[in-house]
């Protein structure tokens, strides 16, 4: 059962792979374009010798780009995959569709939204070179964190659904989550390396963009391995399982 939801789940990725390619393609690629151009005109400002291409733009514009979307939408619809087999009918009775939904829903604020908070994503020419390593860290401490929190935020609700209801225990837990992400994000040192001049509209844009890409991702693992799970549990009669 596992190994087929696994092969459904990439299937939903490729699915959201080519979506999100294309969207990155026509509306993200624009973007990057713009901040290399004013990178290469900064470094010829300053009268730096410009690198060789290892590789060329229309290639990681292209099939760079397609090969990267697509390998990484495909990793993550099989871990979403297995995330649902985990998932599904110990912690409720929403059905296939139902839990497929509240995984993506969660994913996305957990993985895309509370780090993009405090470390929005940058286009190239923004960011010091040499704070890469720090900025990775940070970046991926604060998914981490972030990860940790909704399961702990999750495990409160449950211990406290039986004295204040579900609802009122999700609120609470929600709460609490929010409380201390608020915290940590105040916490962790923050990172400003935008140069002055640089567009603030390109800014802005190659940041809603990225969310824009992410949100496609979640949304059409969230729709089409809910529906392609369905289809499977119930040929396989285990349509709604019983709450454990």
């Amino acid at each position: 059962m596992v190994g087929n939801l696994l092969l459904r789940g990439m299937i939903a990725g490729v699915i959201a792979g080519i979506l999100v390619f294309a969207f990155a393609r026509f509306f993200g690629e624009p973007l990057v374009d713009a901040a290399i151009a004013f990178e290469e005109a900064a470094a010829q400002a300053a009268g730096e010798v410009a690198e060789p291409e290892i590789v060329s733009r229309a290639t990681q514009a292209g099939l760079g780009l397609l090969i990267g979307v697509m390998a990484y939408s495909v990793a993550i619809g099989g871990l979403f995959a297995l995330v649902f087999a985990f998932v599904h009918g110990r912690f409720s009775s929403l059905s296939a569709r139902g839990t497929s939904a509240v995984i993506a829903v969660a994913a996305f604020v957990t993985i895309v939204i509370v780090p993009a908070i405090k470390y929005p994503a940058n286009p190239p020419a923004v960011g010091n070179s040499d704070t890469i390593g720090v900025r990775t860290e940070l970046f991926f401490l604060m998914i981490v964190v972030s990860i940790a929190s909704l399961i702990a935020a999750v495990a409160i609700a449950r211990s406290l659904t039986a004295r204040y209801g579900l609802w009122n225990a999700a609120i609470l837990a929600g709460v609490l989550f929010v409380v201390f992400i608020g915290l940590v994000e105040y916490l962790l040192p923050p990172i400003n390396e935008v140069p002055e001049n640089f567009s603030a509209m390109v800014l802005w844009r190659f940041r809603t963009t990225t969310l824009g890409m992410h949100m496609i991702l979640w949304l059409v693992l969230g729709l089409a391995f809910g529906a392609l799970a369905e289809k499977r549990l119930a040929a396989k009669g285990v349509l709604r399982p019983a709450h454990r």
